[in-house]
């Protein structure tokens, strides 16, 4: 028997697909003369920022631009950049925003798998795309977008049309439409690789609008608050908060790059109230000079990812007036999806207590569904022990569609009816989760994940290496760097340089092993490599007690 619960209709008066767009149609509105962005001296309000982006997904139509089409960008924390995570969707697309660091090759297999039609490029890597460019078989359009706080002689352009010309002609009123489907696709990140090509992770609209307002309760952000982008907006999509800030009605500060001195001159200048990034950056602004900080007398809050900040981090951002919040998560869950959410009295503890709290990858995201440390073989949680190991798995609607052109990755992903992070971890008494290892011996450095086997592949490409495996080594200023120990071939001979210049060839730079020692590896009777020994040889190196 029908209930009449479920007689009541469904229509366009009572639902509405999520999207992000909505967020940004509705800070256009409200908030019409407030700044939306701020990048150096330039200035755009809400109102012009919709507009700019009506036009950006007029000329995407213009052309033939549509649903499902992919739209990439290699960009800096840029106007263009922000606009892009609006724009492109409007237009029905999908945008794929490029980590800026990576090498031609790999930027080039990108390009190819994700079948991109038009490419938007910042001067400063606008020789490494064009050598990409270079290997790719389909057409591509190419804009340039030149920037003005772009310091360094201007390369020449390698595209059709500069960004803010070809912006021009497009129509501020364009009529664009909400998804009929907020299980559409909305962006493409790629994750670092593990054992071959970089997988690309696919968003949905449902997803970023939930993750964008997930932002908004896990950080207790006050409304129209001001967000400093220290995070690249090419790390998942600058974790949701290009939509957050259009949700909050709050202002954009943009920095191309990492600078510590610029950064505090940004915080006090315009009273900065949140920024994100991995700890790495909070080390350089604890370690700027003194002369060259200024005084923060406002609340400023501070999520970080990547390895669990230290004590030193955490006591030397209290000290300079910036509040600390783990958070934890994956390309493929938006970025964060888990946070260490502080509990009554744990700030009265002592820093170090209060480090070994912080440290954690703790609980679910506020609008994630459930995480859980699983035992991957029963699919049962582990007990709340601290020592009974298991896997964190996600799920809900913070993960990702999938993998693009992978069926069987996603499958194996999503067995069970969870995101298998691969993360090996323990559920303490409190029930927060930790991190006891990585099961893929991923090395997270300076916020950047980095395989192992990757660098591993090409170090078997020199000729004098027999065998190579590559750890984390702990850094005090990229948290971890990878560390490869080498066993060479009989009759052959090789310095640590010249291998680390060798992987600089094939690797881009922060990947390459920031320490190479040529020794016999210890293995197991069965001959798989001892990894757990050589980790322990990485920690000691790092404190000079291994040689």
């Amino acid at each position: 028997m029908v209930s009449a619960y479920d007689e009541l209709p469904r229509t366009p008066a009572n639902f509405v697909a999520l999207s992000p767009l909505r967020y940004l149609e509705r800070a256009a509105y409200i908030y019409p003369h407030q700044d939306a962005i701020i990048h150096g001296s330039r200035h755009i309000s809400w109102r012009e920022t919709y507009q700019r982006c009506c036009q950006f997904a007029h000329q995407l139509q213009q052309l033939g631009i549509g649903k499902n089409d992919t739209v990439s960008v290699l960009l800096p924390n840029t106007p263009a950049m922000i606009e892009a995570h609006f724009a492109v969707p409007m237009a029905g697309a999908v945008l794929n925003t490029i980590n800026t660091r990576l090498d031609a090759k790999t930027i080039a297999f990108m390009l190819e798998h994700a079948e991109t039609k038009v490419l938007l490029v910042d001067p400063e890597f606008a020789a490494v795309a064009q050598e990409a460019l270079a290997s790719v078989k389909q057409d591509i359009f190419v804009i340039d977008v030149d920037d003005a706080e772009y310091q360094d002689s201007s390369p020449a352009p390698i595209g059709k049309i500069e960004y803010e010309t070809w912006l021009a002609d497009g129509n501020p009123h364009f009529e664009w439409h909400l998804p009929q489907d907020e299980w559409d696709a909305i962006s493409l990140n790629y994750t670092s690789g593990t054992t071959g090509n970089p997988k690309g992770v696919v968003y949905h609209h449902r997803g970023a609008y939930i993750n964008a307002a997930s932002n908004i309760i896990a950080c207790g952000m006050t409304p129209r608050a001001t967000y400093l982008w220290t995070l690249p907006l090419f790390h998942c999509n600058g974790w949701c908060f290009a939509w957050t800030m259009a949700a909050n009605g709050g202002t954009n500060i943009c920095l191309r790059k990492v600078d510590p001195e610029l950064i505090y001159k940004l915080i006090a200048e315009h009273k900065v109230d949140y920024f994100c990034g991995a700890p790495i950056v909070l080390s350089m602004l604890i370690n700027t000079p003194e002369e060259k900080k200024v005084k923060i007398d406002h609340r400023v809050e501070v999520m970080v990812a990547g390895a669990a900040p230290p004590a030193a981090i955490i006591e030397g951002m209290r000290n300079i007036g910036i509040n600390v919040t783990h958070v934890y998560g994956l390309t493929e869950t938006y970025g964060p999806s888990a946070l260490c959410a502080s509990q009554a009295g744990w700030s009265d503890l002592s820093i170090q207590e209060q480090a070994q709290l912080h440290s954690r990858q703790g609980v679910p995201y506020p609008l994630q569904d459930g995480m859980k440390v699983i035992d991957p073989e029963t699919m049962l949680p582990v007990p709340h022990d601290g020592k009974t190991m298991g896997e964190i798995m996600f799920r809900g609607n913070i993960v990702m569609k999938g993998y693009l052109k992978n069926p069987e990755a996603t499958a194996e992903a999503f067995a069970g009816g969870w995101f298998h992070t691969g993360d090996l971890a323990v559920c303490q008494p409190d029930g927060y989760a930790k991190i006891t290892d990585r099961s893929k011996d991923v090395i997270i450095s300076g916020g950047e994940n980095i395989s192992s086997l990757e660098v591993e592949e090409v170090l078997y490409q020199h000729p004098a290496v027999l065998t190579a495996a590559v750890v984390a080594k702990p850094d005090p200023r990229w948290q971890e760097v990878p560390c490869a120990f080498i066993e060479l071939k009989a009759g052959k001979e090789a310095t640590p340089e010249e291998i680390i210049e060798f992987c600089k060839q094939h690797l881009a730079r922060f990947k390459v092993p920031k320490d190479v020692i040529i020794t016999e590896i210890p293995k197991t009777s069965t001959g798989k490599l001892q990894k757990f020994i050589l980790r322990d040889w990485a920690k000691e190196r790092a404190t000079g007690e291994f040689s």
